[in-house]
């Protein structure tokens, strides 16, 4: 399989998205002839204003507002395309994603939850070099994620040395002791994970956050790259763009690898909530690009140990459920009794090693924020080795010091809920009002388990189309790593955009877009 992104992609089969070519010649030829500065008129060019805020690295130019040398080709081909040719590909773009429905749900909006995922048109690239840092890193950090939930819910035994405390395990609120002793086919419980990483002051990439409950995005990665190759059809080739094309193969494998060993041929579903969940368009994808089922729960039943999918020639047997269902709903007998999305006995069916689940169950103590404190001594608990990847400095609000000086600094911090996402029960201290600092100390003074703090991390911007002009956005970045026998990374991953002006919420769910992100191995120059 080629490792760069030659040809457009195919991903929107035969709907009408021409093909807009910007170049008569070879890239080389034409980069090599006359300036790019000489051919553009000003009033058409990208970048001639922008600049990246003082003290803010940015993803494609340095403080001077020259391009960073590994962009320079990059900057020079977007320059080619012009203003207004990219607002005319811009109009094209939204057509494509409003056409195929890939949409999402943003709950603060009164207008109406569904709008079309907001996507920008100039990438944000990353090095060959640097990836190869971030992939190594990666993979560490789920081997020793994964290390952790096994032993948490086996033996416990960075508990019974106080790596970490004890106390701090019991009271997550995804972990369930009712789940000690069960171990996941293959002794593998992270099979699908986004890790949330930013730019840090020291300009490499950190990880902000863990993602190994139910991480959602990967298809908007896909498609994303599918109407960029549409839009950029020659410019694939010339920068050498590895490719993101074979994540469902990767994902399917991945599952196949790890199916209980009571069939040949495993049978693989994606279990869905329903039409009316937030990420549903992904499911769809993913489960049409796997070649999988997509099942709601009341297409599964569980007899005599088994899970069964209901089909027209009857019930058949299931080995491996990729879920979209958090832990709380997925069994009404063992979790929420009030559950209608949950499939009695299917705990049992995986207690006794009869299916697999994906994400593996109990994984949420891995995602809470207070946990994530605790990592890189994981990595040197389990794996004996230093982290690859650094993550940002983190006050635990449980412990007494911490507690003390978050509480006298909150103007200066972001605190977050340890066992919340997209955004929600987030301070922003440097931006809140004295009010929402007031509501907070309360909050973190009635319980402070609940909540941890962190320095302000700028956030890298990259070059983002506002309509009006190309202006700084901030970023992050969620790579996704795939494990069966072993551990995959996707080329480059979801770079999240803060699309308001001077915002640092990226997620989607509150408003925020993305970008393809492009690995640079090379390409014709």
């Amino acid at each position: 399989m080629s490792s760069t992104d030659p040809t457009p992609g195919d991903s929107f089969g035969a709907d009408p998205i021409v093909y807009m070519p910007f170049m008569e010649s070879s890239p080389r030829a034409r980069a090599s002839s006359v300036p790019a500065a000489a051919r553009i008129a000003s009033s058409d060019r990208l970048f001639d204003a922008y600049r990246p805020p003082p003290g803010v690295p940015d993803e494609i130019f340095q403080a001077s507002g020259q391009p960073r040398p590994e962009a320079e080709y990059l900057v020079d081909l977007l320059e080619e395309v012009g203003a207004e040719e990219l607002r005319r590909r811009k109009q094209l773009a939204d057509a494509a994603f409003l056409t195929h429905g890939i949409t999402f749900s943003v709950y603060f909006e009164k207008s109406g939850s569904e709008r079309i995922f907001p996507f920008d048109l100039i990438p944000r690239p990353i090095v060959a070099e640097e990836w190869r840092r971030v992939e190594s890193g990666l993979a560490q950090r789920i081997h020793a994620l994964n290390s952790f939930l096994g032993d948490v819910y086996g033996r416990g035994r960075i508990l019974a040395e106080g790596r970490i405390p004890g106390e701090v395990v019991d009271s997550a609120h995804g972990y369930h002791p009712q789940l000690k002793g069960i171990r996941p086919p293959g002794g593998v419980y992270i099979h699908i994970a986004g890790i949330d990483l930013v730019r840090g002051a020291n300009d490499e990439l950190v990880v902000l956050e863990d993602n190994i409950r139910v991480p959602s995005g990967v298809s908007y990665v896909l498609e994303n790259r599918a109407v960029m190759k549409r839009i950029y059809p020659k410019m694939f080739p010339a920068i050498g763009v590895r490719s993101v094309d074979e994540y469902p193969t990767r994902l399917r494998a991945a599952l196949t690898s790890v199916a209980p060993k009571i069939t040949d041929r495993p049978r693989i579903v994606v279990l869905t909530p329903g039409p009316f969940n937030s990420a549903y368009f992904e499911h769809t994808f993913l489960a049409r690009r796997m070649g999988c089922e997509l099942v709601q729960p009341q297409d599964l039943a569980v007899w005599g140990g088994r899970v069964y999918v209901r089909t027209t020639r009857g019930p058949e047997p299931v080995d491996v459920i990729y879920r979209r269902v958090d832990d709380d709903f997925l069994d009404p007998l063992v979790f929420r009794s009030d559950s209608l999305l949950g499939v009695p006995g299917l705990v049992d069916a995986y207690a006794r090693g009869n299916v697999t689940l994906a994400n593996a169950l109990g994984n949420g103590v891995g995602d809470d924020k207070a946990i994530y404190a605790y990592v890189p001594e994981m990595i040197r608990f389990y794996l004996g080795e230093e982290p690859i990847l650094g993550q940002v400095p983190t006050y635990l609000c449980l412990r007494e010091d911490d507690c003390r000086y978050v509480l006298e600094n909150l103007d200066k911090l972001v605190v977050k809920s340890v066992d919340e996402a997209g955004g929600y029960g987030m301070l922003m201290g440097p931006q809140a009002s004295k009010k929402e600092i007031a509501s907070f100390r309360e909050r973190i003074k009635a319980n402070p388990r609940k909540y941890i703090a962190q320095p302000l991390i700028q956030l890298s911007t990259c070059p983002t189309w506002t309509g009006e002009g190309v202006a700084p956005r901030r970023v992050d970045l969620r790579p996704y790593v795939v494990t069966g026998r072993s551990s995959w990374v996707l080329p480059g991953g979801l770079t999240r955009v803060a699309l308001r002006e001077g915002s640092y919420i990226v997620n989607s769910s509150q408003g925020g877009g993305s970008k393809d992100t492009w690995v640079l191995d090379g390409g014709d120059r």
